[in-house]
């Protein structure tokens, strides 16, 4: 990877991060279009470059991750992670081989198109409007909703959102939650990448960090990409939250069915051959 491809697929993770696209998907694909060699480095970078998208969140709701007053709100976050950590860490290896397979991934990209066709049919009347009237029982549900997102190409922010509005928060609440939940869920993402899974190296098993540390280069692109993916974060979490308010799901479900539809093309006509 270099400095100019490490920028694109920074740039594509802060624009689809927040969306129910799928920054997974995009990722994977970008790379393969742009002929990015599948390395260690390629695949700690795609999961790291998170933190700066976290950040973004961090940085958009300061009022709210940081008024130490509200225990309740950062009791919520710890319960609704919970069901990631757990169920992560126990299907960690057949979400990897899931990540070697495109065609797979296209397919859950078209088939979670066609659910936010009609999602905002599904959960009219939201009772919740803010926030703070999310209980910790609806927080822990939502944890769970955000788990399909363990199959690549679901989406965690679309899994997290829905969750939210089944459990009736209204569109916007539910994103922002989602936007909030994101936070201890890729943080303990970039944690374990870069302190506790084991990447091999040929006959080497070295840590994330040590991996990056062991090359100048890799650790340059690193804070790179760490630092476009926050900017580009910020616009996109803004630009997201006033599409939902004004038109809903259904515009990210044609371009979900539409970019996966191309992806199957291409993949069933181009890298077969």
């Amino acid at each position: 990877m270099n400095t100019l491809e490490a920028i694109i697929i920074a740039v594509i993770e802060g624009l689809t991060e927040y969306l129910p696209i799928s920054s997974t998907a995009h990722m994977i694909f970008t790379g393969s279009l742009l002929g990015i060699e599948e390395n260690n480095f390629v695949k700690m970078f795609e999961y790291c470059i998170q933190f700066g998208a976290i950040l973004a969140v961090v940085v958009l709701y300061w009022k709210k991750f940081f008024d130490f007053k509200k225990i309740n709100f950062y009791l919520k976050l710890v319960c609704a992670v919970i069901p990631a950590l757990i169920l992560g860490k126990l299907f960690s290896d057949k979400i990897d081989d899931v990540l070697e397979k495109p065609e797979i991934i296209a397919i859950v990209l078209v088939l979670g198109g066609i659910v936010l066709l009609f999602i905002d049919r599904f959960f009219k009347n939201p009772t919740i409007l803010k926030e703070e009237d999310i209980s910790i029982k609806q927080a822990i549900t939502i944890g769970f909703w955000q788990c399909l997102a363990m199959m690549p190409g679901t989406s965690r922010s679309a899994a997290s959102i829905i969750g939210g509005m089944q459990q009736k928060l209204s569109r916007e609440v539910a994103a922002e939650f989602s936007f909030f939940l994101a936070v201890p869920t890729m943080l303990a993402v970039t944690v374990y990448s870069l302190t506790l899974k084991t990447w091999e190296e040929g006959d080497l098993k070295m840590k994330g960090y040590e991996l990056l540390l062991s090359n100048s280069e890799h650790f340059g692109l690193f804070i790179l990409g760490n630092i476009i993916a926050f900017v580009v974060s910020i616009f996109a979490i803004k630009f997201f939250v006033g599409v939902i308010k004004k038109h809903g799901f259904k515009i990210w479900g044609w371009y979900r069915i539409i970019i996966g539809t191309l992806l199957l093309i291409y993949f069933y006509f181009f890298q077969h051959k």
